[in-house]
């Protein structure tokens, strides 16, 4: 804070949030005291941080560094979208209606791709959606009548890595679980094969290492 207007700034900004009672600016020391009643100080430091300055340092009490290590994953798996694939029931009479259908779903939000089947008077949807909502703004914007079959939620990367490797393993195992080994080794370092100077030509040879 360099002059009264920077401190009235932060004044107003935290004037009223939930909690805070009083507010004290130091200009000097660049520091504002803040009390109340509430519950996370770090509630208060964000709402300095957007409204006035993102430097700003919480002092006092002193943040605990692993909540905020416990907290950062939990977001990033809450925000990793699920693709979802929905197989839904529609009435088409004509490739007019198939094209109709195709468009409107698409562009739905959420919505990626949409596969229309005439002949089995279904579609084939995939996306970020809830399939149950899907159907409703199906019916609100498009006005036809859909009914859902089925969904299923697509694996993740990670997911199918780890199903592929332990495909991999399970290759070299039998119905019991014990390792199979195979002959010869894959690298032929590893295998020593036998003597060539013993031959079919002259089964009586012999040779004295």
């Amino acid at each position: 804070m360099h002059c009264e207007g920077c401190a009235s700034q932060v004044s107003h900004c935290l004037k009223g949030y939930d909690g805070v009672e009083q507010i004290k600016t130091e200009i000097g020391d660049n520091k504002v005291v803040v009390s109340g009643k509430f519950d996370d100080p770090m509630k208060i430091l964000r709402r300095v941080q957007k409204k006035f300055s993102k430097n700003a340092e919480l002092i006092f009490p002193k943040p605990n560094p692993k909540q905020d290590q416990k907290k950062e994953p939990q977001q990033k798996k809450d925000s990793t979208p699920q693709i979802k694939t929905a197989i839904l029931k529609m009435n088409m009479h004509c490739e007019g209606c198939v094209h109709e259908i195709k468009r409107g779903i698409e562009k739905i939000k959420g919505v990626q791709t949409a596969e229309p089947d005439r002949s089995k008077s279904m579609v084939v949807v995939r996306g970020v959606m809830d399939p149950p909502i899907l159907v409703d703004k199906i019916k609100k914007k498009l006005g036809k009548h859909a009914e859902l079959l089925s969904q299923s939620t697509e694996k993740s990367k990670d997911n199918k890595d780890k199903d592929s490797n332990n495909k991999n393993n399970n290759k070299n195992e039998d119905c019991d679980g014990n390792k199979i080994f195979s002959y010869p080794p894959q690298y032929s370092v590893q295998h020593v094969y036998p003597s060539q100077i013993f031959s079919d030509e002259n089964v009586h040879s012999c040779s004295i290492m």
